[in-house]
């Protein structure tokens, strides 16, 4: 099944640095739960960032859905607050789970306070690298440069990121184009 069979292709990251393990995989069962999960990348540790924090888990996953942009942030607004997110919390600071939308089909611009593409795809390794991994050939909208390319010039000296042996559902992660046969293609540098 491919992306247009769904409406819209997505792809988001997932963190957690509070019961990681737990609240990953319940991101993780929400999302499979409601739309179509194609691909789920490895899971990485890092450190945290802008805070004194402990480390976060993060990963990519790509899915289809037919919601609109605006019921797509509801919908993952409300698996973070199902999962004891705190909105009142500062920007920095630990969180139970945290999901943003990194890409929207190949939207760019401004959208119901959302920036597309989500500018820290190409600041932060903990989501270039596991995107990379599963769409390694797909460009950066509003760009000619694949998300492989991107990682590969990415400094990697800049953040520390540890691949780390994540089980969900029996199975170990990354799950990559399992419905999407063009997705993931390539092996970009690690």
């Amino acid at each position: 099944m491919t992306p247009a069979d769904n409406g819209h292709d997505v792809y988001v990251s997932v963190g957690s640095n509070i019961e990681r393990h737990r609240h990953v995989s319940k991101a993780l069962d929400a999302l499979n739960e409601r739309y179509t999960v194609l691909a789920i990348s490895s899971v990485y540790e890092s450190a945290s960032i802008g805070f004194a924090g402990e480390p976060f888990f993060n990963l990519v996953v790509q899915f289809g859905t037919t919601e609109s942009l605006i019921d797509l942030v509801r919908s993952l607004r409300m698996i973070e607050e199902e999962n004891g997110r705190n909105r009142r919390e500062p920007k920095f600071s630990d969180r139970t789970l945290d999901i943003d939308i990194l890409l929207y089909d190949d939207r760019v611009g401004d959208f119901e306070k959302i920036r597309l593409p989500r500018p820290e795809i190409t600041e932060n390794a903990y989501v270039l690298w596991p995107l990379a991994e599963i769409a390694c050939d797909l460009k950066l909208p509003g760009s000619h440069r694949r998300f492989g390319d991107l990682w590969s010039a990415y400094d990697k000296t800049k953040q520390q990121l540890t691949p780390i042996r994540f089980s969900w559902q029996g199975n170990v992660l990354p799950m990559v184009s399992m419905g999407h046969p063009d997705r993931g293609k390539g092996s970009p540098d690690e």
